[in-house]
Parts: structure tokens; sequence; C-alpha cells
């Protein structure tokens, strides 16, 4: 038996090494390069004010030789980045996860209301206060003895977080240690929040709308990058793709080669994320399923291109196209809370999502602290998920080199540029309009600045609600490249 099993695996071996060898090493045909400095010139001419210092108090003359070391750095600095966004995950985790504790969920209700009632107040002692406090530190606790011991991957991505920190999980010093550092990192983040609500309700009474968005389009510039991701901003993205298409802008079967930016990974997310299923991977496959049932595009003309700067993300996504070849379907849970109180549409959405790219898959089974918590799963066809083709991409500062007959029809970017400031969105709108071709479209739920020199110009919006809960919702912005 064991003979037959390894040359079963011998023979799957030779059959898929060199696509193996192609997804590791990234597409050997497709070429990555930073942005020139003259390609950048219009924009640090036009934004001087805004440029980074080093930038700013460089010569002109000088700015062509600085540029290329300049870049380099940046880069590194951005991906540095993902070190925090990656603690952000797990203070979601440490708050919403039921995988590692038995103890109730702390939900962004539950944080609301501690905070209005002070519970989390320095010198607070009533028994309610000490009681919450006591919870959070308990389910550390816990999330630090489960990563120690625990093997189901995001256990493992906490394990190695915490051990990368230097902390000793095996011995009690290092489990208090690396409880403390979850504790220090969740008032973090709770800081975080109270700032960026403070910025935007600064924004909120200006009274211009306009003013709002625009701030509320680079309000994460200074946080960690996060991979964290959701099923409602695809919602909005399939409308406004109905409505690009209801005004003649999209053709039917007219989209053959799209790419997303940030295509983010299903951890726990910042919105009561859950962790009962595996890490997932959302986006990527919603479109495909909303361009085939909207008659945009055909299955059997379809490529997409992922772009992601996060080694995890990028990881997962070959190892799922990998897995494809083989033969493996892609399995996508969809959660949906009851008291959610999701709109109609939203809701017709998440029952059909999936239909045109698998069937229906098993649910995992839902926690016992989760009542009012319905699944749904959609197992997604191989020949769906090997149409992915993952590049490792900073789009801030990269873009992928493309023949004019091989540039995008269609680019999305959504909870993505929301991470940088208004210099840096530009640089990334001149590498979206490299590699799209003229009259082809940009999707975004961030309002980006139009520079004169630009190509890519905004032509509408859509806004899309989610719920009547306050600003749960997407604005999405059609950018479309200036033909030429």
């Amino acid at each position: 038996m064991k003979y037959r099993q390894l040359l079963t695996s011998l023979l799957l071996g030779l059959l898929i090494t060199p696509q193996i060898v192609a997804l590791q090493q990234g597409s050997p045909t497709r070429k990555v390069s930073y942005t020139t400095y003259e390609e950048a010139k219009p924009i640090l001419e036009a934004l001087s004010e805004a440029a980074p210092a080093e930038l700013r108090a460089a010569q002109s003359q000088n700015l062509s030789a600085l540029w290329s070391n300049w870049i380099a750095r940046r880069d590194k600095a951005i991906r540095d980045r993902l070190q925090q966004g990656n603690e952000d995950s797990l203070v979601n985790f440490l708050l919403f996860g039921t995988s590692f504790t038995a103890r109730p969920r702390i939900t962004l209700r539950d944080l609301a209301a501690a905070g209005e009632k002070h519970l989390l107040s320095a010198g607070q002692h009533s028994p309610e206060a000490v009681a919450f406090i006591q919870l959070i530190r308990s389910r550390a606790d816990d999330l630090v003895r489960a990563a120690g011991a625990g093997k189901i991957e995001r256990l493992l991505f906490a394990r190695h977080l915490l051990q990368g920190k230097g902390y000793d999980l095996r011995t009690a010093e290092g489990h208090q240690q690396a409880r403390d550092y979850l504790l220090t990192n969740l008032a973090r983040v709770l800081s975080e929040q109270a700032t960026y609500a403070r910025v935007l309700e600064s924004a909120r009474l200006m009274g211009d709308a306009t003013a709002e968005f625009a701030e509320r389009s680079k309000l994460y510039r200074t946080r960690g990058l996060s991979s964290d991701t959701s099923l409602l901003p695809n919602f909005a993205i399939e409308t406004t793709l109905g409505q690009l298409k209801s005004r003649g802008l999209l053709a039917p079967d007219s989209v053959h080669k799209v790419g997303i930016i940030g295509p983010g990974l299903d951890f726990t997310d910042k919105q009561d994320g859950y962790d009962f299923y595996d890490e997932q991977t959302i986006q990527p496959f919603a479109v495909i399923d909303s361009l085939l049932r909207l008659g945009l595009s055909r299955a059997d003309r379809l490529s997409l291109y992922t772009f992601d700067l996060n080694p995890r993300v990028n990881d997962h996504l070959r190892r799922a196209v990998i897995s494809a070849t083989g033969g493996a379907s892609y399995t996508i849970q969809l959660p949906r809370d009851l008291n959610g109180q999701w709109k109609e549409g939203l809701i017709e959405y998440w029952e059909k999502f999936g239909e045109r790219i698998g069937t229906p898959g098993q649910p995992a089974a839902v926690p016992a602290g989760l009542p009012d918590l319905k699944v749904r799963a959609v197992k997604v066809r191989p020949a769906i998920v090997t149409m992915i083709s993952p590049m490792d991409t900073n789009i801030v500062l990269q873009r992928l080199e493309l023949a004019p007959s091989e540039r995008f029809d269609l680019l999305i970017a959504t909870n993505i540029l929301v991470y940088y400031d208004v210099f840096e969105q530009s640089l990334a709108l001149t590498n979206v309009e490299a590699m799209l071709r003229p009259g082809g479209f940009l999707l975004s739920n961030n309002a980006l600045l139009e520079l004169p020199a630009s190509g890519m110009h905004s032509i509408g919006y859509d806004t899309v609600i989610y719920s009547p809960k306050p600003n749960d919702g997407d604005h999405i912005v059609w950018y479309q490249r200036v033909a030429h």
C-alpha cells in the first residue's frame, strides 16, 4: 500500500512539477518592475509639498539619481508594515475567536458598550469593569496556551508571531510575556480606533461629504497593512459592474483580463470576524462569479491576476492553484449573522454567491456560542481556481510590465489604497494606468486625486449600503483610463 501511494505521489509530481515551480517563482514570462523616475516626475512636480521629506529636500537635478535608492527603501518600509498588520489581525483573533477558547466572544457591540460605560478606563473598579477586563485577560491566556499547543493554521500563525517576539510559550514567564504583549496590542488598537473615529467626526462636521470621503480614503495611512477581508465589498463591486453594463460602459463579453489588487485573506477581520473554518480568500472568486453572472465575461476567455505584497496571501493562492491543478476544488465558507440587518440585495447576493463558479459545499459547523449565525459553503471548480495567477507586487511602487495587447480590462482595489497617503496613492494610480488598456476601468472604494498629467479619470460612482447601521456601506468610484 505504501509503495502504491509513493508511486502515485511521484507520478503526480512528474505531471505538475513544472507548473508548481512556475507558481512558486511567480510567472517567468511576467516581469514586475519599479516605477521609474520619469514616470514619477509629474507626481513629484504636482505634489511637491506632499512628497516625502527626503525627496522634497533634494535638488531637482539630484532627484533622478536619488529615486532608485529611495524607491527600494520605501518598498522595504511598506512591506515592513505587514508586521503591525499581523499584530492587528491577532488582536481581532483574540477578541472574536472561538477555536481556542470556550469563553464568550467580545464583539464590536461589546466594545462599544464597554466604551460607553468606561469599563476599560484606568481606575475603573466596578464589578462590571473587573469582570470585562478579566474576560479579556482570560481569553488572552487561552490564546497563548492554544498557540503553544495548537496545530490549526491560525494558531500556528499566532505561535510564529509570538515566538518571533522572543516569547517561550513553554514557560510560565514566556506565557505571561506573550499575554501582556497581546493586551498591549489590544490597547494600541483601541486607541488607534478612537483616533480614527475623531478624525472622521471632524471631517463630518465640516459638512462636506466629498471632503469626508477624501479623509476616509486615506484614513489608515500610518496603520499596519492588514490582509483581513470580507464578503461585503464584493456585493458593492457586483452592483457597480451591473451599473457599468446597464449604462453601456462595459459590453457583454468585453472583460477578458482582470486584476485584483490586495485580494486579502479571511483570517479574523475587524467586523466581528470568525475563525471556525479554514483561512480563505474571497474576492478573486467573487469577481469571477459576478462577471460570469452579468455576462461580462466567458469562463473560457477569462484570466485573473492578483497583486499583493503579503507572502501569506500569495502563498495561500499559489497553494490553491497547485491543488486545483491536481483536481482539488476550493471551498469558501460564507457566514451570515442573522442579526446583522443586511439589506435585501445583500442577502440575495449571499444566497446566490458562487452559483456560476461552483456547487454547494459542506458548511462548517457553527460553534455553540453563535446561535444566530447561518453558514453556506461553495465548492469552487478547479478550472476556476486555475484562472488565477498570483503576483508579488507592491502596487504603490511596482507594476506588471505588459505589452499593449496584454493590458487589463478591469482592475479592482477595495480597502487597499486607504493605507496610503495622497502621494503614494498617486504613484499607485500611475502603476494602475500603465497596466490598463485604454478605456479600461479601475474600481475602488477610495477617492483618489486626479492630477493633470494622469490618464485616469473618475467618470461616476455607486453608493451601496449593506445595512441601516451608520457608515455600513461603500462608495465605489469608477476610474477609467483615457483612450489615446
